[in-house]
């Protein structure tokens, strides 16, 4: 028999292979009545489901599908929620670790019903068939940030990838060029034909895609100043696409160094030399750094004479991205509070400034203790 409860409270009954079914009153739709029904070996089991699904009608959280597959959800999420929020080249790279990992590995388990290791499993195998450490660690973050929306859909109770514990990360020190290789660089940039970006990226520390996104009205040489706007980004399928910054932080305003003006100064005489010489086929795109047709300057160009002028400069490998490295370590070293390296950087916290370069801080806070010698025993210091 039916156990008697309130109208809406629900019923839980025995059936006759023996096991229990809780049934929830989900109200009336398109004139019919609409309830779900939840099993189980035990009447504890089923009362403890049916008092959670009434909770979450009462609160007016979806119930969710049982029947849901972890692929199912994961397309669904991927299209009414990352592709409009999110920049295209972020949907993009979300598309490929669901198509090429997720729902491979686990797409076919129940939403619902996804455990810890089951995601642990995943990561595991990933990461045992040789996929790099900062890639497992996307997969879970991909796989996190689905079930995060899920849970405030009410189609899950945990986040099941925030519960397993995913590859550690192995940071790489931060080596960029010493004060006397940064003067190599710079004499074997001089006449290059992107000197002013070598330059200017060393004075300022834009990022890559920002270096590149730069356009000549982002820039004013008169008061030394400009403004970071956008990123550059290949969008496949779309090429190359100007996009907002990573965060907030990231738009600023940075004050260009005369070296670097002077820089942009040449180098702006020598793209309109270009533009008349090749007017047939020149593309005014606006952009400070472009290819030879005015068209914009990806990064695998960019990688590849960046490449050709480290060795002509006979420098150790660098990656581009040192160069802003670069940039951070020669303004602390010169006195820069931490604050301002940290708005030049566009960093969205102040703890990411002094964590990245903790080998720069160390040393200033020795500088800083010999400072204090100084001043208490009136002897200047060695």
């Amino acid at each position: 028999m039916a156990n008697r409860r309130g109208p809406n409270e629900g019923t839980i009954c025995k059936r006759k292979d023996g096991r229990w079914v809780a049934v929830v009153n989900l109200g009336w739709e398109d004139g019919k009545r609409k309830r779900k029904s939840y099993y189980g070996e035990t009447y504890e089991e089923v009362r403890g489901k049916l008092s959670d699904a009434t909770k979450k009608r009462d609160d007016n959280i979806p119930l969710g599908d049982g029947r849901m597959t972890v692929e199912s959800y994961l397309n669904t999420w991927l299209e009414q929620v990352v592709k409009p929020n999110c920049k295209p080249l972020t949907y993009a790279t979300y598309k490929s670790i669901v198509d090429n990992h997720l729902n491979k590995g686990i797409g076919t388990a129940k939403l619902a019903k996804l455990t810890p290791a089951q995601v642990r499993g995943l990561l595991n195998k990933r990461r045992d068939n040789g996929l790099s450490v900062r890639r497992v660690q996307l997969i879970r973050e991909v796989l996190r940030n689905a079930l995060n929306q899920a849970m405030k859909d009410g189609l899950v109770s945990r986040n099941v990838a925030a519960l397993a514990s995913g590859p550690k990360t192995v940071k790489n020190p931060v080596n960029p060029f010493d004060p006397e290789e940064v003067q190599t660089f710079l004499r074997a940039a001089k006449n290059d034909r992107l000197e002013a970006l070598w330059t200017l990226t060393l004075a300022t520390g834009l990022r890559e895609g920002e270096v590149l996104a730069l356009r000549w009205e982002d820039v004013d040489l008169e008061a030394g100043l400009l403004q970071v706007r956008h990123a550059l980004q290949r969008v496949k399928g779309q090429g190359l696409q100007l996009v907002t910054p990573k965060s907030r932080s990231s738009l600023r305003t940075v004050a260009i160094p005369k070296i670097a003006v002077e820089s942009l100064r040449q180098h702006r005489l020598k793209q309109k030399q270009e533009a008349a010489w090749g007017r047939k086929r020149w593309q005014d795109t606006g952009h400070v750094f472009t290819t030879k047709i005015g068209t914009a300057l990806d990064s695998h160009r960019l990688w590849v004479e960046y490449k050709k002028l480290l060795k002509a400069a006979g420098l150790r490998d660098q990656r581009f991205h040192d160069l802003r490295h670069c940039c951070a370590s020669l303004l602390l070293t010169q006195g820069v509070s931490p604050r301002t390296v940290m708005e030049t950087l566009g960093h969205s916290q102040i703890s990411l400034t002094m964590n990245t370069y903790s080998h720069v801080v160390d040393a200033l806070k020795q500088d800083a203790a010999d400072r204090m010698d100084a001043a208490l025993t009136g002897q200047k210091g060695h």
